[in-house]
C-alpha cells in the first residue's frame, strides 16, 4: 500500500523542499496534496483518505495545533509530523498525539527517523510488520506496546491507562506508577515498563525515572546540563533529568 501525505505549510520553498526529500520514499509515500493554510487543508482531508499529514505550526489563521487538535477527531486520522522552525511548541505537539516534531533545517536523516516512527505506528494499527525505510539501520524487535499497565492497589491487581501514568520511578528496587492522586506498585522493573510504553510521550529522563511528557508543565534547568521537570499534578511534582538524558530532551524537543 502506498501512503497518501499531504504537506500544509504557508511558505511554497518549505513545501517544494519537503516534497524532493520525500522521493526517497516514492515506493511507499505519494504526495498527493499540498495546502498554504489550514483551511484549504481542512477541505482536502475531507475529500481525500490521507495516512500522513507534514503540519506547519505558525500560519495564517488557524494555527497548525489547531487542524493537528480537529483531525484528531476524525474517524481514521492521519499520522501527524510537525514541520515548524518553532522549537518551543514540541509538548503542545505530543499533547494532539503527533508522531515527530522536525525542526527546520532538518537532513534526509533525520526525516526518514520521523518516517520509520510514523512506518511503525501505521503497522501497529492494522497488525503488519514494519518493514524500515532505507539507508536506516534496522533494530531488534521491541517488546509489544501496550496502552494499560498491570499494578496493585489494596491488595488487587488493576489495569492502569497509561493516560494516567504521569511518571514511574524505581526506589529500592521497587517500581511505583504515579497518578494524579495515588501511588501504585507495579510488578514491572523501569526497562520493562519503558519497553511497554510508548516513547514518546514516555520518556526515560533519569536511570530512575520515566516522565510522561504529555503532563509536563515547565522545564527547568538546574546544573551542569541536568533539568528538573514540573509536572501539572496538584503536587506540582518535580521529576530530575540527568545530564546524559538532558542531551537526549533537547534534542526529542529540538531545544
Amino acid at each position: 500500500m502506498v501512503l497518501k501525505a499531504l504537506i500544509v505549510d504557508d511558505e511554497y520553498p518549505a513545501r517544494a523542499e519537503l516534497r524532493y526529500l520525500l522521493q526517497s520514499f516514492r515506493d511507499r509515500v505519494e504526495v498527493v496534496g499540498e495546502a498554504a493554510h489550514a483551511a484549504e487543508a481542512l477541505a482536502l482531508l475531507q475529500a481525500v483518505d490521507y495516512q500522513i499529514l507534514f503540519l506547519d505550526i505558525d500560519m495564517p489563521g488557524l494555527s497548525g495545533l489547531d487542524l493537528a487538535q480537529q483531525v484528531q477527531g476524525m474517524s481514521r486520522p492521519p499520522a501527524v509530523i510537525f514541520v515548524t522552525a518553532y522549537d518551543n511548541y514540541a509538548l503542545q505537539a505530543f499533547n494532539v498525539n503527533a508522531v515527530d516534531y522536525l525542526l527546520k533545517p532538518f537532513d534526509e536523516k533525520r526525516l526518514h527517523q520521523a518516517m520509520n516512527k510514523v512506518f511503525r505506528a501505521l503497522a501497529a494499527s492494522d497488525g503488519a510488520a514494519p518493514r524500515p525505510s532505507p539507508g536506516v539501520e534496522q533494530t531488534a524487535p521491541r517488546v509489544p506496546r501496550l496502552d494499560r499497565i498491570l499494578a496493585e492497589r489494596g491488595g488487587k491487581t488493576v489495569l492502569v491507562d497509561e493516560k494516567e501514568i504521569y511518571f514511574a520511578f524505581a526506589k529500592d528496587d521497587v517500581v511505583y506508577l504515579q497518578l494524579q492522586q495515588e501511588r501504585l506498585l507495579t510488578r514491572y522493573t523501569l526497562k520493562d515498563l519503558a519497553a511497554r510504553l510508548r516513547q514518546p510521550p514516555f520518556f526515560q529522563c533519569h536511570r530512575s525515572y520515566l516522565v510522561n511528557l504529555r503532563r509536563v508543565k515547565e522545564i527547568v534547568p538546574y546544573c551542569n546540563g541536568t533539568y528538573v521537570l514540573l509536572l501539572d499534578d496538584p503536587r506540582r511534582s518535580e521529576v530530575p533529568v540527568s545530564r546524559a538524558q538532558g542531551r537526549r530532551l533537547k534534542s526529542l524537543l529540538g531545544m
